[in-house]
């Protein structure tokens, strides 16, 4: 079966694996989906991931940040750019997350950055999706 919208896969199972307090979740993987966790990574949102091969197609798996007391890093992650509604900002219209507190991932030109990133090299792009 295909999947319509592989990044909101991964965000859902990032969602459910912090609902249900695990320490890792895994998923097929896409260069584009280590992209997102890249940044996720950079951003501080969660601890690691890795690509590992696993038959046909990749496996990823993603650990999840905690903080000592067991709260988690991530409060809400939400996908903005659907398939059936793409959207697409210039670096001087990007909506900023939370006044500036939370981070969105943007797939630009240049490659998937954070929205401080693109800001910081002038480029705009599609917005997958808001963390904070």
């Amino acid at each position: 079966m295909t999947m319509t919208d592989p990044i909101a896969d991964l965000l859902t199972h990032i969602r459910n694996g912090v609902t249900a307090h695990k320490k890792q979740v895994s998923m097929s993987a896409s260069k584009m989906k280590a992209a997102v966790c890249d940044v996720l990574k950079r951003e501080g949102f969660i601890q690691d991931f890795a690509v590992s091969a696993d038959g046909i197609a990749g496996k990823l798996t993603v650990q999840l940040k905690y903080d000592p007391d067991g709260a988690s890093a991530i409060r809400e992650i939400d996908r903005a750019s659907k398939p059936g509604r793409r959207m697409y900002f210039d670096v001087r219209n990007m909506p900023r997350v939370l006044s500036g507190h939370g981070v969105a991932v943007v797939s630009t030109s240049k490659g998937v950055m954070s929205d401080r990133e693109a800001r910081k090299a002038r480029v705009g792009g599609e917005y997958l999706c808001t963390v904070f």
